[in-house]
């Protein structure tokens, strides 16, 4: 669950209020442009979802922590924000998983931000045995965090809130909702219109799945280069799997506008090759088993397909892969690499051309199994080429590899140090695996020079946070 979720309007408001300008087409570019700034300071935030952590004694009730950019680095936390606090709705309970989904959203276009967090695990029945799961705003603009349920999910095995992306899709200025939906045998993609006020409002399937089927992620960008917000859903079932996008139209109905047999474990999106459109990156991608044909026949280790937009041909036509056995890309492709399974895509070497960032938590650093790393893909004039690989036992980068810490689970992009420079956050959800606080996430920030600086380790530990903050890093966004 990355940042792709804000409109182009949003987003030159917010770097507006920090003296910074981009150049954008349309509201494509809104992916590279999202600034999450939730105590309204100037900095860009980090938010962490914990949905695994004990509350109250209460295991799996989950919590939301914020870390705060600064001056040098990231380096505070908002602590334990969960449904204990007062102002946000429910109660903790064993399994709620609060924190299933962090999407940071600009509701008001103040240039603060809110925060959509999803309770995949909700019960909302008397007898608490279901798990209908909920999606809450959470507002922080009067440094008394509140928070607002705007989905409640309408079935007894719904399970909203763990898949979630935001846009203005329909084109009438409010930021819109669009989330997957479990069931028994069948899920679907919704889709929840603005304003985020309180529920209820009535909501509507945009794809119902066949038998198994569920959202693996979701993504906003412009496609189309029509200036509105379009939605990337990657999915999958027993029999069955792919890529669309929806689209609305003039009259603010939505349709299938494009579709595609591969799907991924994450997207992306960014004008990777600034021709006005959006194109979109499909993390640790996989055929459909019933085509006979995929985009990305070489997937040792994972690959990242790159959908192209065009204004003169139709999406798609244009894409490549990517792997590590890519010309001048960082590390090797070996089975269970995981190389896709987290994206994030910002400029981070302020050239205004976007880097795509790969996260590859099943990556063996020498002999350490399932260390984890990441490659930065770079932006260049021709798209992306090349990438440099890092991990925990690269120079300037804090802490050791260790079996099992899956460092590079989730990735996120921001300018969490307002140097004007993209930096990259990595999530390690394993390290510190069996202790009472586990997980961590590394700031790596950025240079113009062909070096790495000095890194920071910010982890549960370090920032006091109780017992039973686990796997924190788990769900990341900014």
């Amino acid at each position: 669950m990355r940042v792709r979720t804000l409109t182009a309007t949003a987003a030159v408001v917010a770097l507006s209020a920090t003296g910074l300008t981009l150049p954008l087409a349309g509201s494509a570019a809104a992916a590279t442009t999202a600034k999450f700034d939730f105590n309204g300071d100037g900095y860009t935030d980090i938010a962490v979802g914990m949905p695994n952590a004990t509350v109250n004694g209460k295991a799996k009730a989950g919590y939301v922590s914020v870390i705060y950019g600064g001056p040098q680095s990231p380096s505070q936390s908002t602590g334990v924000i969960s449904q204990a606090e007062a102002g946000i709705p429910g109660t903790p309970e064993a399994g709620d998983r609060f924190g299933s989904s962090v999407v940071p959203v600009d509701v008001d276009g103040d240039g603060t931000f809110e925060l959509v967090v999803g309770a995949a695990g909700e019960s909302l029945a008397t007898d608490g045995i279901g798990t209908e799961g909920t999606i809450t705003v959470l507002d922080n603009s009067e440094w008394n965090i509140k928070g607002t349920t705007v989905a409640r999910g309408v079935s007894e095995f719904s399970g909203i809130g763990d898949t979630v992306a935001a846009g203005d899709y329909d084109g009438d200025g409010d930021i819109d909702l669009a989330y997957n939906e479990r069931g028994e045998e069948r899920g679907a993609l919704r889709f929840r219109p603005g304003p985020l006020t309180a529920d209820p409002v009535t909501t509507t399937t945009l794809r119902n799945y066949p038998m198994g089927g569920r959202t693996l992620d979701l993504a906003t960008g412009d496609f189309d280069a029509d200036g509105r917000d379009d939605l990337a859903t990657s999915w999958k079932a027993m029999e069955d799997s792919g890529t669309f996008i929806t689209r609305w139209d003039d009259q603010a109905k939505p349709a299938q506008w494009w579709a595609d047999a591969d799907s991924g474990s994450a997207l992306a999106t960014a004008d990777f090759d600034r021709d006005g459109t959006d194109d979109l990156a499909v993390g640790n991608v996989m055929p459909n088993g019933e085509s006979e044909t995929t985009h990305c026949e070489d997937r040792t280790g994972g690959a990242v397909l790159l959908l192209k937009g065009s204004k003169s041909a139709p999406f798609g036509t244009e894409n490549e892969c990517f792997t590590q056995s890519s010309p001048e890309v960082g590390g090797t492709a070996e089975d269970g690499d995981e190389f896709g399974v987290a994206l994030a895509a910002g400029d981070l070497n302020g050239d205004s051309r976007p880097e795509l960032v790969v996260g590859v938590p099943g990556e063996d650093v020498g002999t350490v199994k399932d260390a984890g790393g990441y490659v930065t893909l770079n932006g260049t004039e021709h798209g992306l080429y090349g990438g440099l690989a890092r991990s925990q036992s690269t120079a300037n980068m804090p802490g050791t590899a260790e079996a099992g810490d899956r460092f590079g689970a989730q990735v996120a992009v921001g300018d969490y140090n307002r140097d004007g420079l993209r930096d990259t956050a990595v999530s390690a959800p394993g390290e510190n695996a069996g202790e009472p606080r586990s997980g961590g996430v590394w700031f790596a920030p950025s240079s113009t020079e062909e070096t790495y600086p000095a890194g920071k380790s910010l982890t549960p530990f370090g920032f006091a946070l109780p017992n039973g903050a686990l796997k924190y890093g788990e769900v990341l966004d900014s």
